[in-house]
């Protein structure tokens, strides 16, 4: 493996434990010290959640329970009762059976990867990945990196190596071995000429480890001195034995200046945008990559652009591109006046991305491919050639959704979750909507209300507002899984809509490793189960929610 020997010699094993560390030259006594003492605290509670010496071992010879993409590359987010563990009678009946919380952590948005005993599992803000054991939450190893992670986990077996895959704030991936949690290989995702964040899920398919590129702009074009926009979408694929680039794809060419300068004179630059902040889905039988995309940042306007885009797996080219939305020109100027927002006659600056991922569904006329918009849209596609089927809309659709983070489906409904914040004009609809995938009629639906009572506008600003649903829901059996941005965890009966669970995250907890925990808002990809368990991590502390810092875990009541 092309990067281990590099590694080692960088490397602080808590028996077992991988922590890169950066030493600074040059730097005095002093300074040095006082890392040394911060480094003593992260070593404290980090030890504090190590398991016992002879309660290590990580055991692969399982079928995973949990993956966020299964192992065929899709993305349903459906588990049946026997691979999860778990019926929906079950479900209707959990209690917490144990609860783990990160310092320094104000959210919680990765999804897990679950085999037998040990969940695997990215605590995002402070850069490391644990094994925990499922029955305690006692870690077995913790792999840290050198900055902040973003990305969900992906899992495969290659060469009878169990490997994990995810990625970084720096746009590198991480390809460590699962048993032990040693790095394998550490290498760039980013393709030639294009800085972007990495945010979906990295899929490994066979030899290939497919790398969403979430490049836009967005952020920086909110900088009125920034001649807006530069960076744009990208896929790469890597080896998964070496992490070397096998191919990329661009959403778009690379951006030159347009001639166009904003109202406080800065040169503008484009085509920018189209970022790939979701997760491919694999269709093994077609030869293709699906990936889903957000808004363009600068003008000219490209077709790729909030659309479902298909690729040749062998060699990124594009086979087809749907189109959902033209001309939505969005960055964070937009939403503060600023003067690169840009607004030309024919333009929608409604920043009306993709933000989850598409998925395949069996249906009794053959396959459709269905993706949510933050728009509040439901497509579905052929997967051949990328035509609309059906469609359908609830609410208005904003910035936030809309559909946020993806929807989930099983063999007869899609689960398609809303948030909509609510702009004032009466058409906010947040809760979660069911569809017949055969034919894209409504099924049942719940309109989420608030739960504002004294106790609990203590602890949620805005608690009136702040209870709209934009995590990834989950299938499992016949329950569907969702949680609200105000911290309330919900499952639902699949077939009839029936609310068979709630519970309140929102509190204090005592935890496994003494760390001082509390709950917050339920968002991104934080809601996972497998072997048994439901695991929902609480907290997000974006957009105005609510931060927390502790992975939850519910088991079944005895």
């Amino acid at each position: 493996m092309v990067f281990y020997s590099h590694l080692q010699s960088n490397l602080k094993l808590y028996f077992f434990v991988p922590l890169i560390i950066t030493v600074v030259l040059g730097a005095s006594k002093s300074s040095l010290a006082q890392g040394q003492d911060i480094q003593d605290e992260m070593d404290e509670w980090v030890n504090d959640t190590m398991c016992t010496l002879d309660d290590r071992s990580v055991k692969l010879g399982q079928a995973p329970s949990f993956t966020f993409t299964q192992s065929d590359g899709n993305n349903s987010r459906h588990l049946g009762a026997a691979q999860a563990g778990l019926s929906t009678a079950d479900l209707s009946d959990l209690e917490l059976a144990w609860a783990v919380a990160f310092p320094e952590t104000s959210g919680l948005r990765a999804a897990p990867v679950i085999i037998g005993s040990t969940i695997f599992y990215s605590a995002t803000d402070s850069g490391r990945v644990f094994a925990l054991d499922i029955n305690s939450g006692c870690a077995k190893w913790v792999y840290e990196a050198e900055s902040r992670l973003r990305s969900s986990l992906a899992y495969s077996k290659i060469d009878d190596l169990g490997i994990l895959v995810f990625s970084d704030a720096r746009g590198m991936v991480h390809a460590i071995d699962a048993r032990t949690g040693l790095p394998i290989w550490v290498a760039s995702g980013q393709a030639s000429n294009n800085q972007g964040m990495l945010t979906g899920t990295p899929v490994i398919h066979e030899d290939k480890v497919i790398v969403p590129v979430s490049g836009s702009g967005v952020i920086t074009g909110g900088n009125p001195n920034y001649e807006c926009c530069e960076n744009h979408g990208a896929v790469t694929a890597l080896d998964v034995h070496s992490g070397e680039k096998v191919w990329e794809y661009h959403t778009m060419p690379a951006a030159e200046y347009t001639g166009q300068v904003s109202p406080t004179g800065v040169k503008q630059r484009g085509p920018s945008g189209a970022p790939i902040w979701t997760t491919p889905t694999i269709d093994i039988k077609r030869g293709q990559i699906y990936v889903t995309t957000g808004e363009n940042t600068s003008h000219p306007t490209t077709n790729t652009s909030d659309a479902i885009i298909a690729l040749d797996i062998e060699t990124g080219k594009a086979n087809w591109v749907f189109q959902a939305l033209e001309n939505d020109i969005w960055n964070f100027g937009c939403s503060v006046g600023g003067p690169n927002c840009i607004i030309l006659d024919d333009t929608n600056s409604v920043d009306f991305d993709f933000g989850g991922p598409a998925i395949l569904v069996e249906t009794d006329a053959g396959e459709l491919l269905i993706a949510g918009q933050k728009s509040g849209d439901l497509w579905a596609l052929d997967p051949e050639t990328g035509a609309l089927v059906w469609n359908q809309r609830v609410g208005e659709g904003t910035e936030l959704g809309g559909n946020h983070w993806g929807i989930a489906a099983d063999s007869e409904r899609a689960f398609m979750t809303i948030n909509d914040p609510g702009r004032g004009n009466g058409n906010s609809r947040p809760g979660i909507y069911s569809y017949f995938v055969s034919t894209g009629e409504p099924s049942w639906f719940y309109e989420v209300q608030p739960k504002c009572n004294e106790q609990r506008s203590e602890r949620i600003r805005r608690c009136e507002s702040l209870h709209g649903f934009s995590a990834t829901p989950l299938s499992v059996d016949g329950a569907v899984i969702t949680g609200g941005r105000d911290g309330r965890l919900f499952i639902f009966n699949s077939d009839s809509g029936e609310l068979i669970f709630e519970y309140d995250t929102v509190k204090d907890y005592e935890t496994v490793n003494g760390v001082e925990g509390y709950g917050g808002s339920i968002d991104s990809h934080s809601i996972a189960a497998g072997s048994g368990m439901v695991f929902v991590g609480s907290g997000y502390g974006q957009f105005r929610q609510v931060p927390g810092n502790v992975l939850l875990a519910f088991k079944p009541r005895e």
